[in-house]
């Protein structure tokens, strides 16, 4: 019985890194998106938004990281 509990528990386990590493790359593909979309805008429309140049990167990884 103990075996058994042992197995189940180094599968949930396993399981539960893929869900971590997928989890991690979406996180990852949200940022880069976010940022490409902020890079196209001219600097007019950043101003626009409140935002410069320099804090783009800061605001992609805000948006992508703070909400997981």
């Amino acid at each position: 019985m103990a075996h058994a509990l042992t197995n189940s528990a180094a599968a949930a386990s396993g399981l539960g890194l893929i869900d971590r590493v997928r989890a991690a790359f979406a996180r990852y593909r949200a940022y880069r998106n976010t940022l490409i979309e902020l890079q196209s805008l001219s600097s007019r429309e950043l101003a626009d938004l409140g935002l410069s140049r320099a804090s783009v990167r800061d605001v992609a990884r805000e948006a992508a990281y703070s909400r997981f």
